[in-house]
């Protein structure tokens, strides 16, 4: 990856923790007090921490970086909108359900108007700054194609453990499924996107 296009994704990352920031501000300054239930409150202070991580879990569900962001921007704002506890979950697995949630909830949506597609010249994609330094834009952009091609529980599966990051157990109580099934899709999704990116290669 070239040193501009390290640039580019650091300023999308930037730009994208600067948003859930405001967000987060705006709801903090209108949400009212109320008495908590039991569990540990999910802080929105820190929610901006996580914005790059699920930012790049939405584009490997959306088409687009532009519905990435609003994906995730429509997933904080719903968090937002009342206190929310976390009981066993960390944070992040609790927001990567949302995520989740959220972008099934939008996709239903666009069933029932129609769709506009912009064509252009640019190819968006976003890249995980801790990945392989070797990997170029095509690679990334290979292997996100690769995974949006996927049926949706192998998509989430994968999204959640290779993108995300999360554990298999994580993974499992994020998407309410048993850790065997997590390791059943992902080893299934792994393999499907390995072929694929082979196929393209060849």
């Amino acid at each position: 990856m070239s040193a501009t296009d390290r640039g580019g994704v650091a300023r999308r990352c930037r730009g994208n923790r600067q948003r859930v920031g405001r967000v987060t501000h705006e709801a903090r300054s209108r949400r009212p007090e109320r008495r908590a239930p039991e569990g540990r409150r999910l802080e929105a202070e820190r929610l901006p921490d996580h914005a790059d991580r699920l930012f790049r879990a939405a584009f490997a569900l959306c088409d687009t970086s532009h519905d990435a962001e609003d994906l995730v921007q429509e997933t904080y704002a719903r968090v937002l909108r009342r206190p929310r506890f976390v009981r066993r979950d960390g944070d992040l697995p609790y927001l990567l359900r949302a995520l989740r949630n959220t972008w099934v909830a939008m996709r239903r949506a666009k069933v029932a108007r129609p769709v506009t597609v912009e064509l252009g010249d640019d190819v968006d994609w976003i890249a995980d700054p801790d990945a392989d330094p070797g990997a170029t834009a095509l690679d990334i952009r290979a292997a996100y194609a690769a995974i949006r091609e996927l049926s949706d529980p192998l998509r989430e599966t994968i999204v959640a453990v290779d993108v995300v990051g999360l554990s298999y157990r994580e993974a499992a109580r994020a998407l309410r499924v048993r850790e065997g099934t997590i390791m059943s899709r992902l080893f299934r999704a792994r393999e499907r996107v390995a072929e694929r990116l082979e196929g393209a290669a060849g």
